[in-house]
């Protein structure tokens, strides 16, 4: 078959280079100039340092088979992300752990104590949290939610918290021991070379074409005998229903000679000051040495019409819109939606990775047993 892939993220190069092995012709288009979509990695030419251009992306998974695939590709070293946050004049580790406890209110706590301690912040008399705010405020009472969620979510979703479902903060992250790890996943690392050239290596296949700087129109699908379209969902149907809200993220670029902040991430917390975070991208690959560095001022708005969406907002008005595209596209044949443009959720990258393989195995399935390819093998809703 001939099959055609919309982006080149990891979603189109997976499902590719599946299809590819089978014995597939596939051809990928890409609107960009650039593979690995909003994990584009590229070397700044005066520093030498590796630049995450569209924010730092930490490879974390749980998923063996995930981590054994990547690594068929690109040479992964070892690499924990340990967030910094300045809030109130004061730096603090996070996620909030029994150092950040100790330190936020003065005291020498053992893990059973800090336990009860911070239980008796809580505002307990919430039995059922429904917005991020009561979720915040239930678990870590109001000096912690105020200090470390507040403002971040404020700035980071462009209303306030309560507006927000709990389920932002589904498993509010708290430790009562001195782990400052950020995530907790088995396998945890970054590509020695950087995302992009990871994309390259599993997109490096006889069966695969890309096609830069070539935007996706609907006249190319008839030449094509299934499509795989990882662009934004509303986009594939002109926006007839309304565009799906997203944030988006503009980065203010500086360099500095020397190492700046002494670490990868450092969030804001205060609602006052504007950005939500600085990333020191030099500290994403720990085993290189670079005398100059180079650092992104992080800022949080409502996406526009030209912006790149970042992040799906998915409350309330926005679901109604997505299930409206949803019915449209199960209507469509002949096309798969894929990753997270094409369901409108957030996902980490081998989460994404992980429905790429499933997603390659069902249609090479449904191809076998004669039977139409579905428009989602990941429900949005």
């Amino acid at each position: 078959m001939n099959v055609l892939m919309v982006g080149a993220g990891f979603s189109s190069a997976v499902i590719g280079r599946e299809l590819a092995e089978a014995g597939h012709a596939v051809t990928i288009v890409e609107q960009r100039d650039h593979i690995a979509g909003n994990c584009h990695t590229e070397r700044d030419p005066d520093t030498g340092v590796m630049v995450h251009v569209y924010g730092p992306h930490i490879f974390h998974t749980d998923d063996r088979e995930v981590w054994e695939y990547v690594q068929r590709f690109s040479t992964f070293k070892p690499y924990e992300n340990r967030v910094k946050s300045t809030v109130g004049g004061s730096v603090y580790s996070l996620p909030i752990n029994l150092h950040t406890i100790n330190q936020f209110f003065g005291k020498t706590l053992r893990p059973e104590e800090a336990r009860a301690f911070i239980e008796a912040q809580a505002a307990t008399h919430i039995d059922d949290p429904q917005t991020f705010e009561e979720q915040g405020l239930r678990f870590v009472g109001p000096e912690l939610y105020q200090a470390f969620f507040h403002g971040y979510t404020t700035k980071q979703w462009g209303c306030h918290p309560s507006a927000l479902p709990a389920s932002i903060l589904k498993r509010l992250p708290v430790r009562f021991n001195y782990n400052d790890n950020y995530f907790f996943h088995r396998f945890q690392g970054m590509p020695e070379h950087g995302y992009t050239a990871l994309v390259e290596g599993i997109l490096d296949h006889p069966g695969i074409r890309v096609h830069l700087e070539t935007p996706f129109e609907a006249a190319m699908a008839r030449d094509y005998d299934h499509v795989f379209y990882s662009g934004p969902l509303d986009g594939y149907f002109d926006y007839s229903e309304g565009r799906l809200g997203y944030r988006t993220l503009d980065f203010e670029r500086f360099t500095h000679h020397g190492d700046y902040q002494g670490c990868a991430v450092m969030n804001y917390g205060d609602e006052s000051v504007p950005y939500t975070r600085i990333t020191e991208h030099k500290h994403f690959s720990p085993w290189e040495q670079h005398d100059g560095s180079v650092c992104y001022k992080e800022y949080s708005r409502a996406c526009g019409p030209d912006d790149i969406p970042y992040y799906p907002i998915r409350l309330v008005d926005e679901k109604a819109m997505l299930a409206r595209y949803v019915e449209k596209a199960e209507s469509t044949a002949g096309v798969t939606f894929v990753g997270r443009l094409g369901t409108y959720r957030y996902l980490d990258m081998d989460v994404t990775i992980r429905e790429a393989l499933d997603a390659a195995r069902g249609f090479l399935e449904h191809r076998r047993d004669g039977e139409p390819v579905p428009a989602f093998f990941k429900a949005p809703l």
